[in-house]
């Protein structure tokens, strides 16, 4: 890699650190390409982007960005995940690890991670896949802003109802009564 691409690469990477939320360091050992490339698919459904980096040239593009807090963490095989959403990365990464079969055991594993510009330890990360994704966050959101709706329209229809059901019981006893007369 020649002057000019190395500097191109650093401005791209520094364009994706300065947009970035979250960013998930990974450390990569003996992991092969398919299942680098089958984790790439499962974070690319999840709105993630992941790259395998040349770390001297990531701690350069960190400069300057929130991913700057894990800039001492480029060191080794790295890869690195990044993205908008801070639970989604954390989720798919460590549901991933933990569905590897035993032989591919530490071919990956989370090494630290970075949250708005904070540094996150792994056993913050895996804490960070436990909490729910903004879509969840979302829809719960959704869902109690709606409840009272509900509950208000139940309400307002209890007492149609109740007189409704006091109507057809009269009725009925009044047939009842009528069938006994006569």
């Amino acid at each position: 890699m020649n002057l000019q691409e190395k500097k191109a690469q650093v401005e791209k990477l520094k364009a994706a650190f300065q947009n970035a939320q979250v960013g998930i360091l990974t450390q990569l050992n003996g992991i092969d390409v398919a299942t680098v490339t089958e984790l790439r698919k499962q974070l690319r459904e999840a709105k993630t982007h992941f790259k395998v980096v040349k770390n001297s040239l990531a701690k350069r593009a960190a400069k300057g960005t929130s991913m700057e807090a894990v800039a001492e963490d480029f060191a080794g095989p790295v890869g690195l995940a990044y993205g908008d959403d801070p639970v989604s990365p954390a989720k798919v990464l460590t549901k991933f690890i933990k569905d590897l079969p035993p032989e591919r055991e530490g071919w990956i594993t989370i090494k630290a991670g970075m949250l708005t510009g904070q540094r996150l330890d792994a056993k913050a990360v895996v804490a960070l896949s436990s909490l729910a994704s903004l879509p969840e966050l979302r829809a719960r959101l959704v869902g109690l802003l709606a409840a009272p709706a509900q509950t208000l329209v139940r309400l307002i229809a209890t007492p149609g109802q109740q007189l409704a059901r006091v109507i057809d019981a009269h009725a009925k006893a009044s047939d009842e009564t009528q069938a006994k007369s006569a």
